[in-house]
């Protein structure tokens, strides 16, 4: 499993601040790949509330995305991954003929539907600093000095030349990548 200790810690810290509980489990030990492994790339689902209910081993699809429709909205708080995605899927919907959206919150980019994003100016590489959802490949990126975090507004999209974006699955050499005019 790919950052195990990523999802272990981002794991447990949401069962402490959602629920109070502070029993530490180790992901590793519950989750069985060998009896659940499936052919090509898959991703864990685990549903959890105060208890692990669920887990999935499920194939994963790679989306390839070549343009961003930017939508704002204030309102949108996302900082746990929750299995009910209808509001990001309701803002998902208004991307018309673009293949994903860019979530912009208060002037400031955060996130697309689902990836984080990375914009390179050609010698930098900056991930927003207001981001829905601290994702388990933003952070390992962060933490090995590949990517640096900075306040990114709506207005500066235009000063980058692309835009990376990167989930636990997807990472800068998948090269899921898209040139910022490709960002309407």
């Amino acid at each position: 499993m790919l950052n195990i200790n990523l999802h272990n810690e981002r794991f447990n810290r949401s069962r402490l601040e959602l629920f109070g509980i502070n029993e530490h489990i180790n992901l590793e030990t519950k989750i069985n790949f060998q009896r659940n492994t499936i052919n090509g790339i898959s991703k864990c689902r685990i549903v959890y509330s105060k208890f692990i209910e669920q887990i999935d081993i499920i194939p994963y699809q790679f989306r390839r995305i070549g343009s961003l429709k930017i939508i704002e909205n204030n309102e949108i708080q996302y900082s746990y991954k929750y299995s009910n995605r209808n509001f990001i899927n309701r803002l998902f919907a208004l991307r018309e003929k673009c293949d994903d959206i860019l979530i912009i919150n208060k002037g400031k980019v955060t996130d697309t539907s689902y990836c984080n994003i990375v914009f390179s100016d050609g010698e930098k590489l900056l991930t927003s600093s207001t981001p829905l959802l601290k994702g388990i490949k933003r952070e390992q990126l962060l933490n090995e000095g590949i990517i640096l975090e900075e306040e990114i507004k709506k207005q500066d999209i235009h000063l980058f030349k692309k835009a990376f974006l990167i989930n636990a699955m997807i990472d800068l050499d998948d090269k899921m990548e898209i040139p910022t005019d490709k960002i309407f």
